[in-house]
């Protein structure tokens, strides 16, 4: 990956909408040559999706809640049964395995706290958990789906 695949990975993050003649336009190469990189990023697997981002508030999700999870159940059965549900609620927009202290991290959005406590007696249904420990975002101060791209070789 060199400078001009850096430059149009970046176009598409910032707008996947963007014209092929801008894109191409921003990385210095006509529309054809572009094309043909984004298709070679597509195939290897560099771009994995063409999304639109939502605004949470106007889909009534404005709020957002970090819930660590601590297990004292640490083998694969478990760990298989517990993410295959939380798989499933779909107010779980990222969900990570941890090291230190915390062994699950969440991030939820939902509408108020009422709709949190539903997911939260979701979670505690779906198996033993030690410890649940809820943070609420007061605000968000930055929020991007953008990755440097300046590290990619």
């Amino acid at each position: 990956m060199d400078a001009i695949d850096q430059k149009i990975l970046a176009c598409l993050q910032a707008n996947a909408a963007m014209p092929i003649e801008e894109i191409a336009a921003q990385a210095g190469l006509s529309t054809s040559p572009c094309w043909r990189r984004i298709q070679k990023l597509e195939a290897a697997g560099v771009i994995k999706a063409r999304v639109a981002l939502l605004d949470p508030s106007r889909m009534n999700v404005g709020v957002t809640v970090f819930v660590a999870v601590r297990t004292n159940q640490h083998n694969a059965a478990w760990a298989e049964r517990f993410c295959r549900a939380v798989h499933k609620i779909p107010e779980v927009v990222e969900f990570y395995r941890m090291s230190g202290e915390t062994d699950y991290l969440l991030r939820v959005v939902v509408p108020d706290i009422a709709a949190y406590d539903l997911v939260y007696q979701r979670l505690i249904k779906v198996a033993d958990l030690f410890d649940v420990s809820s943070n609420f975002a007061m605000e968000c101060i930055k929020y991007t789906t953008a990755l440097p791209t300046h590290y990619a070789s």
